[in-house]
């Protein structure tokens, strides 16, 4: 059969457009937010610090373990040449509660820059959203290739990434109800174990919730796609401006409206 005689191919149902949309959402959630390998990466400080620190009640070899075991994430994915952000992160927050436990000499205080950067998240995400801006928008825009377009161009996307902020927001803060209380009444190792305990089902909740409403959400507006195509459609018309004036030309680079009468 040759080119010719293959029948058409027919157009994507629109079944089909929404089962692309949402895988296209599944990926870009599970890169924003590093999937198995990032919550592993999230959670393995603090379950080494806690399991230690169970075991002996020793606060320096607790911490100094979990800041090896964060920096040998790091490596490993430098090594492999992969993102790092979020194992950087781990680092960063690692050596924060590292610092504060070891000037205070209390364990608890290994967890606390955490606990704060979890209610300050909090707050972000729900000051953002009244503020017009979701930062769940913010975060995702790039990753799906749509910047902010959503904000004046798609208004149905801009609603989904203001409810999935909402909800990031309302969950970090139970999160935060949960915690400092215990802070202050638990002792280290309960803490501890509860915090860990809080890590993943919070963050998987939220991410859902996130999956939920983008799915239900307009498509992107691909903006890198539309410069690439403007930048292709200018292109297009110098080439063909400067073939209008090659053809206003005779050969020799004469203008023939420029010759004078009987030449």
């Amino acid at each position: 059969m040759t080119s010719v005689d293959k029948p058409p191919t027919a157009p994507p149902t629109p079944d089909q457009n929404a089962r692309t949309d949402k895988a296209v959402t599944e990926a870009a959630l599970f890169e924003a937010f590093g999937g198995v390998r990032g919550m592993v990466e999230t959670v393995l400080p603090g379950l080494l610090f806690v399991t230690i620190y169970t075991i002996n009640k020793d606060l320096h070899g607790s911490a100094i373990a979990a800041l090896a075991v964060s920096l040998v994430l790091v490596a490993v994915r430098l090594i492999r040449r992969d993102t790092v952000k979020h194992a950087f992160s781990g680092v960063f927050g690692v050596a924060f509660g590292v610092v504060f436990a070891m000037m205070t000499g209390n364990a608890k205080d290994f967890y606390l820059p955490g606990m704060l950067y979890t209610l300050g998240l909090a707050l972000a995400y729900l000051v953002t959203t009244f503020a017009g801006v979701p930062l769940i928008g913010l975060i995702l825009g790039p990753v799906f290739k749509e910047n902010l377009s959503w904000r004046t161009r798609n208004p149905g996307r801009k609603k989904a990434y203001a409810k999935a902020s909402m909800a990031w927001g309302l969950i970090l803060l139970a999160k935060c109800a949960i915690l400092f209380p215990l802070y202050w009444w638990a002792d280290t190792t309960q803490f501890g174990w509860v915090l860990v305990a809080l890590k993943i089902p919070p963050f998987l909740l939220a991410v859902y919730l996130t999956w939920v409403f983008l799915a239900k959400a307009p498509p992107p507006i691909d903006v890198f796609a539309e410069m690439e195509a403007e930048e292709k459609a200018e292109k297009e018309r110098e080439a063909a401006a400067r073939a209008a004036r090659g053809q206003d030309q005779e050969p020799g680079g004469v203008n023939p409206a420029r010759r004078g009468p009987g030449v």
